[in-house]
């Protein structure tokens, strides 16, 4: 959270990666019944708030099927997505934090049956199913940032996207097309430029966890997304 660029409190944050974090920093924790049958999470922030956050599951699902194409494993991430940014009209979906996408023996395969028991159509390409997981996460950010609204004190006006998956353009970009809300990535490595402010607070180098993003937003390259539909 330290790392989050962020210019005042009208933000979620996602922490993207093989699994995700999303969330908003409340001044109290939030425990109600509501909370509770969401199965958010409160934690200690910095500077006395607290990370309000929901665990999704995230680049799991897609790191797991990569695993599973041998005969890709040597194109980059940006040839492997090509056939799926270019599918106009996805009609697969899955719920990203079903139990069977924990472990399965076969995720290409868990995949596929979901969509077969759900009544949809089966994702065959590998282009076909990068979409169906990539579709799934936004749509799943969607509906979680929704839950964010209910409890969050402030108008969400931006979602920042820190860790691996904000180099993800793809992603980011389907993420804020389901939002509907204005994307900031980065920083990729927030755990560890959060770390650097954290000790410089400590040495007396920064005031607050203000002054921290601020260095980080004018540090660093934020790339932004809007929605296109």
């Amino acid at each position: 959270m330290a790392a989050v660029p962020a210019k005042d409190e009208e933000f979620a944050y996602l922490s993207s990666g093989t699994w995700s974090l999303m969330g908003i920093e409340s001044k109290k924790a939030i425990i109600n019944d509501r909370s509770y049958e969401l199965n958010f999470t409160n934690e200690g922030g910095v500077g006395g708030t607290t990370r309000f956050l929901k665990n999704i599951c995230g680049m799991w699902l897609y790191e797991r099927c990569r695993q599973e194409w041998s005969e890709l494993r040597h194109l980059g991430h940006l040839e492997l997505q090509k056939e799926a940014w270019e599918i106009e009209d996805n009609e697969s979906f899955i719920f990203p934090d079903d139990p069977c996408f924990t472990n399965p023996d076969s995720m290409v395969a868990t995949i596929q049956q979901y969509c077969r028991d759900h009544g949809m159509p089966v994702p065959e390409t590998h282009g076909q199913i990068i979409r169906c997981i990539f579709d799934s996460l936004a749509r799943r950010y969607s509906e979680v940032l929704g839950y964010l609204r209910e409890f969050s004190e402030t108008d969400i006006k931006v979602l920042h996207i820190i860790g691996g998956g904000s180099k993800n353009d793809f992603l980011n970009q389907l993420t804020a097309d389901a939002c509907g809300i204005t994307v900031l990535a980065g920083p990729q490595e927030g755990t560890a430029l959060g770390n650097v402010m954290l000790q410089a607070k400590a040495a007396g180098e920064v005031d607050d966890i203000w002054q921290m993003r601020r260095i980080i937003a004018d540090s660093i390259e934020i790339k932004k997304y809007e929605p296109k539909k």
